[in-house]
């Protein structure tokens, strides 16, 4: 395994993890106790973490000056911990969370389980935001954040 990354795999595994909440909101909207105003809510932040999406592929698209540039993970940890976080913990729709939603929970345990998956999606950015060269991408960054 390539013991380095790129700011581009990083945009990339950030796009992922947005595609995932896309996805973790539309099923939470499709929830039986929903009203109207729930189902909307849900929509309405499915909408956002698609807007933050396309902020990460414009964003990847546009800072071609640091795409080529590593960052120095020797042992991969960095690698398999970002990919990790994206593929299996924020807003994972496979295992756990597909299982929560299909069993039925009520509209204030999916909300507690998005709040907990947001703050670990913000934690996830604070890190991307470090490894960051560009103070336009920090702005970003911050905005999502």
């Amino acid at each position: 395994m390539n013991p380095n990354f790129s700011a581009d795999e990083i945009y990339k595994i950030a796009e992922q993890m947005e595609r995932n909440g896309v996805k973790f909101y539309t099923n939470a909207a499709k929830n039986p106790e929903n009203n109207e105003n729930t189902k909307n809510y849900f929509l309405k932040l499915a909408n956002m973490e698609e807007e933050h999406e396309k902020v990460f592929t414009q964003m990847r698209e546009r800072f071609t000056d640091i795409q080529n540039k590593t960052i120095f993970d020797p042992d991969g940890h960095v690698v398999l911990y970002l990919q990790a976080w994206a593929d299996g913990k924020v807003f994972n729709e496979k295992g756990e969370l597909a299982e929560v939603l299909t069993q039925e929970k009520n509209i204030q345990e999916i909300l507690k389980i998005a709040i907990g998956l947001e703050t670990d999606s913000i934690l996830f950015y604070v890190g991307m935001k470090e490894m960051t060269e560009s103070e336009e991408s920090k702005k970003e960054i911050d905005n999502i954040i």
